[in-house]
C-alpha cells in the first residue's frame, strides 16, 4: 500500500546471476528464505515480465524467450492446486484435454495421460481421489507427483520446480528427487529450488546455485562446492551435510565473490 506523498522505492531482488543448465542435469538453487530463489525460478519460466522488472539476458538454446519456447517449459509451483474430488487419472486426463493441441485425437490424449501415470509410478493410486482439507485422499508426496505429471503431459524440455520437497518427510522427498533424476536422464533439463535438502538429496544434484540476498556466491558442480569454499578459507573439520554448510555460509556476513548472465540449453 502506498500512502499519499510517499515515494515508491525500488528494491533489487536479484543481482549478478550467471549460469547454465543443460539436458540431463538437475540444477538446484539453494539459499536461505528471502534470498531470491523463487523470484529467479519465476524469471526463468518467463512469468516475471521484462523491461523495468527484469534486466539482463536469459536465453534458451541461444534464443530469447518466446511463445514456442514457453510451450516447451513446464512449471510446477510450490503449492499443489488440484481438484479434490477427481481421481489421479481423471486429473491428468482433464489436464490433457485442456493443454494438448485440439488437433490431437481423444484416444491420443488418453494415451498421454496413461503414459504419465506409468512414468511417475502412479498406477497403484490411479483411481484414488486427490482429496483436500475436507476430503480424505492421497498423500502429499503423491499429490506432488500428480502436479509434476500435469506438466509432463506437454513433454517439456525444461522442467522448473519451486521447492518440490517442501513439507515432505525425507523418504518421500528422496522419491520425488529420484523421479526428477529419471526425468533428467531421459534428456530433459530440470531446475529446482529446494529448502534444506538432506545429504542424500544434495548428492543427486549435478549443479548448484547458492544465493545470498539475491547474489550468487557459488555456481558450479555440486560435488565441488565444499572444495571451493575450503580454498577461500571457509572449511570445517566436522563431517556435515554439504547443504547445511552452504546455507550457513549464505546466511552469514561474508564478503564472497559473485558472478553475471544465465542461459538454458534445451534438448
Amino acid at each position: 500500500m502506498k500512502l499519499e506523498g510517499e515515494k515508491c522505492k525500488e528494491k533489487t531482488i536479484l543481482n549478478g546471476i550467471s549460469g547454465m543448465a543443460c539436458p540431463g542435469e538437475i540444477l538446484a538453487m539453494l539459499g536461505p528464505s528471502g534470498s531470491g530463489k523463487t523470484t529467479l525460478l519465476t524469471a526463468l519460466g518467463g512469468r516475471l515480465g521484462r523491461g523495468k522488472l527484469l534486466s539482463g539476458k536469459i536465453t534458451y538454446n541461444g534464443q530469447p524467450f518466446s511463445g514456442p519456447i514457453q510451450r516447451r517449459i513446464g512449471f510446477v509451483a510450490q503449492d499443489d492446486v488440484l481438484y479434490p474430488h477427481l481421481t489421479v487419472f481423471e486429473t491428468l486426463l482433464f489436464t490433457a484435454l485442456l493443454r494438448l493441441p485440439g488437433s490431437l485425437a481423444y484416444d491420443a490424449k488418453v494415451g498421454q495421460a496413461e503414459r504419465v501415470v506409468r512414468e511417475l509410478g502412479l498406477s497403484r493410486i490411479r483411481n484414488s481421489m486427490i482429496g483436500g482439507p475436507l476430503v480424505r485422499g492421497i498423500s502429499g508426496g503423491e499429490k506432488k507427483r500428480v502436479s509434476i505429471g500435469q506438466e509432463m503431459l506437454v513433454n517439456p524440455s525444461l522442467l522448473l520446480l519451486d521447492e518440490p520437497t517442501s513439507g515432505l518427510d525425507s523418504t518421500t522427498a528422496l522419491r520425488i528427487l529420484t523421479t526428477l533424476k529419471g526425468l533428467a536422464e531421459s534428456g530433459r533439463t530440470v531446475v529446482t529450488t529446494i529448502h534444506q535438502p538432506s545429504s542424500r538429496l544434495y548428492h543427486m544434484f549435478h549443479k548448484v546455485v547458492l544465493l545470498s540476498e539475491g547474489r550468487p556466491i557459488y555456481y558450479g558442480v555440486a560435488s565441488s562446492a565444499l572444495d571451493y569454499f575450503s580454498s577461500i578459507g571457509f572449511s570445517t573439520s566436522l563431517t556435515v551435510n554439504p547443504a547445511d554448510m552452504l546455507l550457513d555460509l549464505a546466511s552469514g556476513k561474508f564478503q564472497l565473490p559473485y558472478f553475471g548472465q544465465l542461459s538454458m540449453r534445451l534438448r
